[in-house]
């Protein structure tokens, strides 16, 4: 399992540093802030293509006034633009949609207030690029879309994957592992909380930073010959992934803080989205288990080159991971 693990990924490792500056991969983002009555502050980003802006477009509920919309401005990762719109009926019942959405591979989300203080969420997609606003969205509405957020946000993850993926590769026995990716869910349950409730504030370059240095000390470990790792993180990885979920759970709660929590119903949107982080989790594991069983059954070989194969992808793994830490750094 091991083995068909580190072959079938140790190509697509090394091209992480690509993937990473993909940005025509970036979702969009359209917030419409309540200014005064029946005024909205709108702010709408789009994914930057070779230096272009992508060609979406927000269209607001009919009815709705703009002051006009100025040209987007780039702000090293995307193109941003903002304006005032005035709309008499106000914006629920209305319909928002992206044009040009349906033409893409990424996505947009849409955050948006009825009134000061209640935010909403959604999330649109090239199967999906118009939605109607609802005067009362519910807790159905509120958990399914955190829920999407949450899975979303940890498949899109190259990062935290790779931490679970190493963990995966350098965990052998499967009560340890099981133990130790409990643990990892634990704590970035734990401060994914307490940072989104504002209990806990550390500022986000160092945190991204520290996330790489996780998956760089995996890594390494993962390049040793089984007796020269470390005891301690070979003996107890529970106490090894507590310690680095701890720091995760800042990363996933950075992510939340940008999408924002509905005023009214925080509790149910952090435990939505948190449940989307855990289902994403359980995907990637179960993929890579499975494919890893299969591979085993069909090539026999791997099994006896598990340990060549690991080393191959530890290398891999720590060299993505350094390029994080610089770069990350470099943000400070």
């Amino acid at each position: 399992m091991k083995g068909l693990a580190s072959m079938l990924l140790c190509l697509g490792v090394t091209l992480l540093p690509l993937v990473a500056v993909a940005h025509e991969l970036d979702p969009g983002y359209l917030e419409l802030a309540v200014q005064q009555e029946r005024q909205w502050h709108v702010r709408f980003r789009v994914p930057d293509v070779s230096g272009l802006p992508m060609s979406l477009r927000a269209q607001l509920p009919e009815g709705c006034v703009d002051s006009g919309r100025p040209p987007p401005r780039f702000d090293g990762r995307g193109w941003v633009s903002a304006w005032i719109t005035f709309c008499p009926e106000g914006i629920a019942g209305g319909e928002v949609a992206i044009d040009g959405l349906e033409s893409t591979r990424t996505d947009t989300l849409v955050r948006y207030e009825l009134e000061p203080g209640r935010t909403q969420m959604r999330r649109l997609t090239n199967a999906e690029p118009r939605f109607t606003v609802p005067a009362d969205p519910g807790l159905a509405r509120i958990f399914s879309s955190y829920v999407a957020l949450g899975v979303t946000h940890i498949l899109e993850g190259v990062d935290h994957l790779l931490f679970v993926f190493a963990l995966l590769l350098l965990v052998r026995k499967h009560m340890r592992l099981f133990w130790a990716v409990t643990a990892f869910t634990a704590a970035h349950s734990l401060t994914l909380a307490a940072a989104s409730l504002g209990w806990l504030n550390v500022a986000t370059p160092p945190v991204e930073a520290v996330i790489a240095l996780s998956i760089v000390f995996l890594a390494y470990e993962l390049t040793l010959p089984p007796r020269a790792r470390d005891p301690f993180a070979e003996r107890y990885p529970w106490i090894v992934s507590f310690t680095f979920g701890l720091i995760h759970g800042l990363g996933f709660a950075g992510a939340l803080r940008e999408i924002g929590l509905p005023e009214d119903d925080i509790p149910l949107a952090l435990l939505s989205f948190n449940v989307g982080v855990e289902l994403g989790q359980i995907l990637f594991i179960a993929l890579v288990l499975v494919l890893g069983t299969i591979a085993q059954r069909l090539f026999p070989v791997l099994r006896r080159q598990a340990g060549a194969l690991s080393r191959v992808a530890g290398y891999g793994i720590g060299t993505v991971a350094t390029f994080w830490v610089i770069e990350r750094a470099a943000m400070f």
